[in-house]
């Protein structure tokens, strides 16, 4: 019986690491190539997602026209200095 044994564990050890080893890796380095794609469902919505950044881009860019026509001063009192900060908290106290 060990005389048996011997050469199937030979056999098996040899099929394993010459067949089964490579077959193992090549299938989840394809599994991995495959993956790291983009698919046609990630690029439409990364159009969408690429058209909505600019659109609100345009109506942010309309505002600030709008806010600039009507006080020109608007962005200095949006952003008070920090003279000013320190004046309004001492204020509240």
């Amino acid at each position: 019986m060990d005389d048996v044994t011997g050469p199937i564990v030979g056999i098996i050890a040899i099929v394993t690491l010459f067949i089964g080893l490579p077959w193992v890796i090549f299938h989840y380095i394809t599994k991995w190539k495959t993956a790291a794609t983009l698919t046609s469902g990630d690029e439409k919505l990364l159009d969408e997602l690429h058209d909505a950044a600019r659109r609100l881009d345009d109506r942010l860019c309309t505002i600030e026209r709008i806010m600039t026509a009507e006080n020109p001063e608007w962005r200095q009192q949006c952003l008070p200095g920090r003279e000013d900060r320190q004046r309004l908290l001492a204020d509240d106290n």
